[in-house]
């Protein structure tokens, strides 16, 4: 059976994301721009051969999700591929959690009016009239179900072999993720979707939920990996000052990385005016074809790149061994007063995808039993 106590116990079995093969582009009309999206594809792809290699030469088991579909329908905004697994699920103990469902027939069922067709698969509503489709979106979301649907038809292999070792696998609210969730021995550390979320809700639901652990709200307002990394017991690696660091992480050294990589993405700056600082790809920040490409058809695809600072976005091997994109000298500096070593992996278009290599692999097992490192807590 898989298990995930800790982040730091040595990493087992590891999924990593996928992108669209070159071929899915074929679509975009203007050449240039279907050359940068092919060329994104195949390097985007070669990153992550490199983080499967790294990770198998430490014997990891890697698994990925899967590319089915290369018909896009411009008709609707285009399906995202399966890069970031850890946005929509996390192992916590032995228990798998996930916030995409497989919508059953019954659904369909259900929503559909009875003066409609009956739809009881995704290839008989994509036979409906595109009126009566986009009346069923509209009225029903059925665009959030097709995704969702969609994200589960990409991960039913990894559910497969979850399942196949006798894990857990429980439906969850969208803020019970890894990149929300930090798994810390009897604790567990649950970061804000934003600033102004419920924390009194979601404490009272997570406590609930898991009632075998200590948990506790962080008001990250975003990402929690991508504000900040527990890389071993006794050191965070953080991008500003959390006033709860004393009482989330009692004794812990903090090393702060204030905006330290933002100085060294200035263009991104030109391309914030235009698009809202959801994504960046260097060197066309004023390509408009690109920019209309991208916020035509590949909205559902970015995140918001302006909340995520690399330098704190990590993968920890094993204790002494840790994934990183990039070379950050206060960085590599704490990590060697704990003797642990870095192990710089590219992932050149990481400002497209909105993805550390925290974002875009998903821990499933690691050696070990759950600890409590704070055992004057009750």
């Amino acid at each position: 059976m898989y298990s995930v106590h800790q982040p730091w116990d040595p990493l087992k079995v590891c999924v990593v994301g996928r992108s669209y093969p070159p071929e899915f582009y074929s679509w975009i009309k203007v050449p240039h721009v279907r050359s940068l999206f092919e060329r994104i594809a195949q390097e985007t792809e070669e990153d992550f051969l490199k983080i499967i290699s790294t990770l198998e030469s430490f014997g990891v088991r890697v698994m990925r999700p899967d590319i089915y579909d290369l018909s896009p329908d411009l008709d609707q905004k285009l399906l995202i591929p399966p890069m970031t697994p850890r946005d929509t699920m996390i192992m916590v103990g032995d228990v798998f959690y996930k916030n995409f469902r497989s919508i059953l027939p019954e659904t369909y069922q259900n929503v559909c009016d009875t003066s409609w067709p009956e739809c009881v698969s995704w290839a008989e509503f994509d036979q409906l009239p595109r009126n009566i489709q986009q009346e069923c979106y509209s009225i029903y979301q059925f665009d959030k179900i097709r995704r969702m649907d969609h994200m589960h038809i990409q991960y039913q292999s990894i559910l497969d072999d979850i399942a196949g070792q006798g894990n857990t696998i429980k439906q969850s609210q969208d803020f019970i993720n890894g990149a929300e969730l930090s798994r810390i021995g009897r604790d567990l550390y649950f970061g804000t979707q934003n600033y102004f979320m419920d924390q009194t809700k979601l404490k009272q639901f997570v406590s609930q939920e898991f009632p075998k652990y200590r948990t506790h709200v962080v008001n990250t307002g975003g990402h929690s990996d991508g504000t900040y990394c527990p890389v071993c017991p006794g050191l965070i690696i953080s991008l500003g000052d959390v006033p709860t660091y004393a009482d989330t992480y009692p004794g812990w050294e903090v090393v702060y990385l204030p905006g330290q990589s933002w100085d060294q993405v200035e263009p991104f700056t030109n391309l914030k005016k235009k698009n809202g600082g959801k994504w960046w790809i260097p060197g066309f920040e004023y390509d408009q074809s690109v920019i209309d490409t991208v916020e035509t058809w590949l909205t559902n695809w970015v995140g918001y790149v302006e909340e995520t600072v690399f330098d704190v976005n990590m993968l920890v091997i094993d204790p002494k061994n840790v994934m990183v994109f990039n070379y950050n000298q206060q960085v590599f500096d704490a990590l060697a007063r704990y003797g642990i070593t870095p192990h710089v992996v590219p992932f050149r278009h990481r400002y497209f995808w909105d993805g550390g290599i925290h974002c875009v692999t998903l821990d499933l097992d690691r050696e070990g039993q759950q600890n409590d490192y704070f055992p004057s807590r009750s």
